[in-house]
């Protein structure tokens, strides 16, 4: 079923890459010109070049408010023209947007054979890169798909589900760096306390840096800990009482504990800084998810909450053009739907890479909290992994249903309903109909 699926995205890729009616191209090849930006941190290249790829313009602008001054300046007598930029997002691309320009990105696979087709030789050049673009755009452009401006709720609120992922790894890294320096000198501390994600952890090494501070504290002081953070527990209280008492029987030595619990409370301030961060991230996320008008239909997936459903909004937008209304396109994009590399007898299929990340790691996500809330979902996992395919495979294969799911509500503005999901299953003979009851929560 995957390489009937890739072969239908295939025929419709090839569909879509013919030639254009020499009406389309005649009236492509009218523009006054094509443009392409080389983008770069501190300046950028730009040429121009007429329907006969002839260089009108070619100049260098930095990147500051004097530079793209000057980019509108040199502009002015062309108008709105396409333009060809090696990236989807960023400064840049907000930029050839405010100055009135037609966006086209460039996926990198293909900026690199558009350089190569003009430089065989494998030379590169910023110059070069951008005439190679600018004329890839004058003869092929007409079958590009254009950057369509987005709004700033949906803008703002991708961005801050990213930013708020990276803080999330950010938090990651430092509480393995924590562990890494405990195991160094303070074995007892981690033993005790297996999350080292909660602030309670976090806090106990604030009142007991080093296991000799614990053992001159005293059982008085470490019950007081225990019972005032809610810690005590019938059966894990005594035992970390127990360890406790033991800290300095199996410790790192009087210089490493002053040297590693340094590195240990610094570590637990920027955790407490990044979770009050984190804090106030979730609640402008919140805002913004709760004031789309698409709040109720991504909030009605089974599992998604109020972490996950934000970010499939923010990722899959609300431009109902954007995947020309087939399902098999927002696949592709989030790269659920498979590769497949075909030649003579030879037949294979792997994964996609070249996708969205951020999008597939939130349906990888989603897909995975479905299985303990769907039937349907719980049973259609097991069957791929019944078939010895990996956990990520059958969340993947999995995630492929879920956006078919997904795109029909967001085309038809719907919230997601199971029930009318489960009929819509068994009257078309899947194998989900042996289901007696539909459990989604």
């Amino acid at each position: 079923m995957a390489g009937q699926r890739d072969d239908n995205i295939k025929k419709k890729h090839i569909t879509a890459m013919s030639s254009p009616s020499d009406q389309e191209s005649v009236g492509w090849l009218e523009s006054r010109g094509f443009g392409a930006l080389d983008w770069a941190s501190e300046k950028h290249s730009v040429v121009v070049v007429d329907p006969q790829g002839k260089v009108l313009e070619d100049f260098e602008i930095e990147h500051s408010a004097l530079g793209w001054k000057k980019f509108r300046d040199r502009m002015r007598p062309y108008g709105s023209i396409p333009f060809a930029i090696e990236t989807s997002q960023g400064a840049a691309v907000e930029q050839l947007l405010e100055a009135g320009m037609h966006v086209y990105p460039l996926n990198p696979k293909s900026a690199q054979a558009y350089r190569e087709r003009k430089a065989p030789s494998g030379v590169k050049d910023d110059e070069l890169d951008a005439w190679s673009f600018a004329d890839a755009l004058r003869v092929d452009g007409q079958n590009w798909k254009p950057l369509r401006p987005e709004g700033s709720v949906i803008k703002e609120l991708r961005l801050l589900c990213r930013d708020e992922v990276g803080l999330i790894e950010q938090r990651t890294a430092f509480i393995n760096q924590l562990r890494h320096a405990l195991a160094e000198y303070y074995p007892t501390a981690l033993e005790a306390f297996e999350d080292w994600g909660a602030m309670s952890a976090w806090m106990f090494l604030q009142r007991f840096p080093t296991p000799h501070i614990l053992e001159k504290a005293g059982k008085r002081q470490w019950e007081k800990f225990l019972h005032s953070r809610r810690l005590w527990r019938t059966k894990s209280g005594p035992q970390r009482m127990e360890l406790f008492s033991k800290a300095t029987e199996f410790c790192g030595s009087e210089p490493t504990a002053k040297a590693k619990s340094m590195l240990a409370l610094s570590l637990v301030k920027m955790l407490f800084a990044l979770e009050n961060q984190l804090s106030e991230y979730r609640k402008r996320i919140e805002e913004l998810f709760e004031s789309h008008p698409d709040h109720d239909l991504f909030g009605s997936l089974p599992g998604a909450g109020p972490k996950l459903a934000p970010r499939l909004l923010g990722e899959i937008g609300d431009d109902r053009e954007r995947f020309d209304g087939d399902a098999q396109n927002l696949q592709c994009f989030a790269g659920t739907a498979p590769v497949t590399k075909r030649s003579g007898k030879h037949r294979e299929c792997h994964q996609r890479w070249a996708c969205n990340k951020h999008l597939r790691y939130a349906v990888h996500l989603f897909s995975q909290h479905t299985i303990t809330r769907c039937a349907w979902a719980e049973i259609y996992y097991k069957a791929h992994r019944a078939k010895d395919h990996s956990h990520a495979t059958a969340l993947r294969c999995l995630g492929q249903r879920w956006l078919k799911i997904l795109h029909k509500m967001w085309m038809d503005r719907t919230p997601y309903n199971a029930e009318l999901h489960h009929l819509n299953q068994v009257k078309h003979g899947s194998w989900v109909f042996q289901l007696k009851t539909v459990n989604c929560k």
